[in-house]
């Protein structure tokens, strides 16, 4: 099972592109507040219905924690203890965690998640990589940890979860489907 995590303020072409893409790609992904209610805004003001509450599921089947940006949303992820703790518990085990825009750096950063891997962040916030290699590309996987930059990255973003979920062949399907091709750079 692949969790994403809302919290208010979250980055609506973040959060939702990449629940798209894994859902083409046949992945089963849940939607999830942290908030008190299922209802979650995003940053430009979009309200979004959450799957689930962060506090009635227990996330054992977790193969995959996601986390959108966007701000304040990124800083509400990163003040939620038990999602922090299910953070470090997923990253323990070596399970998959994902992260895009300021969440790198507000959230696994801040929470000592990256151990050194290489990773990247919306422009500006490198600094804040203290236990991470930044790089400038657009979607990095180091072992079990991905990140992505921003809200124009999310496709690419969501395709390599895509592809590291579903393999190759499902993610070249998805890509095809959404004339990824046509736009995208080498």
């Amino acid at each position: 099972m692949i969790y994403e995590f809302l919290a208010d303020g979250f980055e609506e072409v973040e959060a939702l592109a990449v629940v798209d893409v894994l859902r083409r790609a046949q992945c089963e992904v849940k939607t999830v507040s942290i908030m008190d209610s299922k209802t979650v805004m995003g940053t430009h003001g979009v309200p979004v219905t959450a799957d689930i509450m962060f506090s009635e599921t227990d996330f054992s089947d977790a193969e995959l924690l996601v986390l959108p940006g966007g701000l304040p949303g990124a800083t509400n992820l990163a003040d939620h203890a038990g999602l922090t703790e299910l953070l470090k518990k997923q990253n323990a085990a070596g399970k998959r965690i994902a992260a895009i825009c300021a969440s790198p750096a507000k959230v696994f950063a801040k929470h000592g998640l990256f151990n050194g891997k290489k990773a990247t962040c919306y422009p500006g916030l490198e600094a804040e990589l203290t236990d991470a290699q930044p790089v400038d590309d657009i979607v990095v996987t180091d072992g079990n940890v991905t990140t992505s930059r921003g809200p124009a990255t999310a496709v690419a973003f969501g395709l390599e979860l895509a592809r590291l979920m579903a393999g190759e062949k499902t993610a070249a399907e998805v890509s095809d489907g959404f004339l990824y091709g046509l736009i995208a750079k080498d």
